[in-house]
């Protein structure tokens, strides 16, 4: 609701959206190669410098948002006419799926005035590549997306919700890498940290920011449960997974029967999984099965 104003000559405050996601336009402004398994898409338009309203914010930490990018045969992807925010999931799945906009979920690596960082795993290695990383290796500047964000800080896009001076884990795989470094980025200074990220291989590990004691390990393919196991763990730990669904759901039930932690403490959610599309996780959702944090 806008805010009410007295008898001054102030202007009274722009009126919040009316929803906390909106559809905007970008185009790719360039690309950068961060290691054998990962590029950063840089991307721009008017919504992320302040000249457009609604403008596309953030909340920080894993902070998510879906990209539609076009089909190989188009310059641009197709989307809904005049969708809004409750129904454009419909509208789009009325869409023949030859040529609608191809939908993923990806997290905001960084956002500054007139730029929005996307960080790709191209997964390269083992020639699973599906069309959102095969579009990323190729990207050139001036290539157009649509992408569904958020319009500000407060929304339900993002999962990283440690409670107040809690010691923190993290575990992840490649995938997870943009939303753990958006998770370090965010927290507060002095807060222990306990990070474990596995990577395909060593070239592909970051720097990574931030203002807590955090100690990250990096892990070799197939060692993140190991290395989580061998760890100590303080008391009154809150802790986020994210990666391959079953290396995920293992390693919460790890940590939930054999090292104590309240369920509700643990904030787990599987970005891909082995011998599956992103289409056959999808039609899950859609018929009503949650592949992501299931049990």
């Amino acid at each position: 609701m806008p805010e009410t104003t007295t008898k001054t000559s102030r202007r009274p405050a722009p009126a919040r959206p009316a929803h906390p996601f909106a559809f905007f336009e970008l185009h790719v402004l360039r690309s950068e190669r961060l290691g054998p398994s990962m590029v950063r898409i840089t991307l721009g338009g008017a919504v992320l410098d302040g000249s457009a309203e609604p403008g596309f914010g953030t909340g920080g930490r894993d902070q998510r948002f879906k990209i539609f990018f076009p089909h190989p045969h188009q310059d641009v992807p197709v989307m809904p006419d005049n969708s809004d925010g409750d129904t454009w999931f419909a509208d789009w799945r009325a869409l023949d799926p030859a040529e609608r906009g191809i939908m993923r979920s990806y997290t905001v690596r960084d956002l500054r005035p007139g730029e929005l960082d996307v960080d790709f795993a191209l997964h390269e290695e083992d020639g699973s590549s599906g069309p959102a990383a095969r579009w990323a290796a190729n990207a050139r500047p001036g290539d157009r997306l649509t992408v569904l964000g958020p319009t500000g800080p407060d929304n339900g896009g993002f999962d990283f919700r440690p409670p107040p001076g809690a010691p923190v884990l993290m575990a992840g795989d490649l995938t997870a890498l943009p939303a753990i470094a958006g998770n370090l980025a965010w927290l507060p200074a002095g807060t222990p940290a306990r990070v474990f990220i596995e990577v395909p291989d060593p070239g592909d590990r970051q720097d990574l920011p931030t203002a807590a004691d955090a100690d990250v390990t990096w892990v070799s393919p197939g060692g993140l449960l190991d290395a989580v196991r061998a760890a100590g763990l303080p008391d009154g730990a809150y802790a986020w997974l994210a990666g391959e669904s079953s290396a995920v759901k293992a390693l919460r039930r790890h940590l939930v029967r054999k090292r104590g932690l309240d369920r509700r403490a643990v904030t787990f959610t599987g970005y891909w999984r082995r011998g599956a599309s992103e289409e056959d996780l999808l039609a899950e959702v859609v018929a009503g099965k949650s592949p992501a944090t299931e049990e």
